[in-house]
């Protein structure tokens, strides 16, 4: 039987480069308009009862680079359930793995995708729940709503998004949890933060990158993270509809959810080196890293990025300019692409379960510091 690979769907990245036996080389397509690429998602049938080897052939060129030793693809016959191939090398620039195919169709993925599709039933079931408000803040370059989810009617306003960088897909695993558990009318910590704040949560802000398949930017090739302290209806519609909708509430706290590539933690940058930065002001946000720390073994403060020195913050990213702006206990949230390595699981790696589970940790922690 002929082997047939294909990333012709909503997120699919891939370019065959040959096929020889049981050997498949790719390449990973670039994001369009820019340089940026390391996302991939692709199927593969036909080859049912072979074991294949599958070699990226130019990941040395890729973004992030020094994060594929260690990284192991996931891989998944249901689309459903992605565990991390078996283990993978990366030499000379080529990341290589090979997988026992058991089913007629199997997918490969650098994270468990998180599909359009998956955010329409999303916006669906939880537009439709009680104590909850949708608005369409905007439309990105492609057309594609940018959906915001309100609920809440307390005096603090807190602002949760994720997928600016759309390949960041657990961004959006964590957000499916954060709206499901502030929905939960039996979670005494979701209704105590309903009372204290009203919560506003974007959980795509990128959806043209996310169904291109892009790894960091939109559909202009812009990476929205770098467009905060001036956004446009040319680059960056996306950005400017939801800055103008936080400048229409305020905002007292704010979380920016991503995932990184080389990082085997989960951890929190902050706004260190914004003009107006206070020691106090800052302590609130360090309070906020330590008791999330405390609360659940999937986070931990001893890995992370470095601090920007005094007066040195980029306000084009989303957490400085919030800080500066408003005021805002901001911070961005970082989920790997490998494992949590202080609470590891050999399988699953970091999945998508755990990116909601972090998220209810999230929250209960929020409702205590508010």
């Amino acid at each position: 039987m002929t082997i047939d690979v294909n990333a012709a769907f909503d997120s699919g990245n891939i370019e065959l480069v040959a096929i020889d036996g049981d050997r498949i080389d790719l390449n990973i397509r670039r994001d369009a308009g820019s340089d940026f690429y390391q996302w991939f998602h692709f199927r593969v049938a036909g080859a049912k009862g072979r074991t294949l080897s599958l070699r990226l052939l130019n990941a040395g060129g890729a973004a992030y680079a020094f994060g594929w030793p260690g990284y192991r693809p996931r891989v998944s016959s249901d689309r459903a359930h992605w565990p991390m191939v078996a283990g993978s090398t990366y030499q000379a620039g080529v990341l290589s793995f090979s997988h026992r195919v058991e089913h007629d169709v199997v997918w490969f993925a650098y994270f468990a995708p998180y599909s359009m599709e998956r955010h329409h039933d999303l916006i669906a079931r939880i537009a439709a729940a009680p104590g909850v408000t949708h608005r369409t803040l905007g439309h990105s370059l492609d057309g594609q709503p940018i959906d915001c989810l309100d609920v809440g009617s307390g005096g603090k306003q807190v602002w949760i998004y994720a997928r600016q960088h759309p390949g960041e897909s657990m961004a959006e695993w964590f957000m499916e949890g954060a709206l499901e558990a502030l929905t939960d009318a039996n979670d005494p910590v979701a209704g105590a933060l309903r009372e204290k704040a009203t919560l506003h949560l974007v959980p795509n802000m990128n959806p043209d990158g996310s169904r291109r398949g892009h790894l960091r930017t939109n559909a202009a090739g812009v990476n929205l993270n770098r467009e905060w302290h001036a956004p446009t209806l040319e680059r960056s519609p996306e950005v400017l509809c939801v800055r103008g909708a936080m400048d229409a509430t305020g905002v007292d706290w704010a979380i920016d959810v991503h995932g990184d590539e080389a990082i085997p933690a989960n951890f929190l940058a902050g706004y260190e080196g914004i003009p107006s930065w206070t020691d106090a002001h800052g302590e609130r946000f360090y309070d906020y890293q330590r008791r999330l720390a405390a609360a659940t073994p999937l986070f931990q403060t001893r890995l992370g990025y470095d601090k920007a020195p005094a007066g040195r913050a980029n306000l084009s990213m989303s957490t400085n300019q919030l800080a500066e702006r408003f005021g805002a206990v901001s911070m961005t949230l970082e989920m790997p692409f490998k494992d949590h390595d202080p609470s590891p699981d050999p399988v699953e790696g970091w999945s998508p379960a755990r990116s909601k589970a972090l998220a209810h940790a999230c929250l209960q922690v929020l409702a205590d510091v508010i």
